[in-house]
């Protein structure tokens, strides 16, 4: 008896849970848009480096501007790469809060349950009582009143 008592414990750690990842979740959004945010700086340095009109003056100095601009472009296939290693983490974390979600659902369901179970139960048991009680008065009732009849 008492099922949902014993379900509740298991449905605050269920709630603990949740939160916890949905925390994590958030932390996870959080340093994607930074990493988001940081591949939009990159790109942008590397579309204003590319179209500054920095006079080269010597062969060296067009090596130079090259191998700089190879360095950025090879920093923005890094950073892309940063980014979808971030979302793919961002994605199994939005996965562990559905499911911590619907563990914490699936609990709670059976928690009604059980509590409307026991609803009927202490219902059936009231009523049984009431019924007991009002049995109880009518007998004293008859045997007052065939008490009465024989005093007389």
């Amino acid at each position: 008896m008492m099922q949902s008592r014993r379900i509740d414990p298991l449905l605050r750690r269920a709630q603990e849970h949740e939160d916890t990842v949905a925390r994590e979740l958030a932390e996870r959004q959080r340093a994607h848009a930074l990493q988001e945010s940081r591949l939009d700086e990159l790109r942008r340095y590397v579309d204003e480096y590319a179209s500054s009109q920095m006079a080269a003056t010597s062969p060296a100095q067009l090596a130079n501007r090259r191998a700089f601009l190879d360095r950025l472009e090879s920093a923005v296939e890094q950073q892309c790469r940063n980014v979808d290693s971030s979302r793919q983490h961002l994605e199994a974390e939005r996965t562990r809060l559905l499911l911590a979600s619907r563990d914490k659902q699936v609990l709670e369901q059976l928690a009604a349950s059980y509590r409307a179970q026991e609803r009927k139960v202490d219902e059936r048991r009231s009523q049984r009582d009431m019924d007991d009680l009002g049995a109880r008065r009518v007998r004293a009732a008859q045997q007052a009143s065939e008490a009465e009849g024989e005093s007389h």
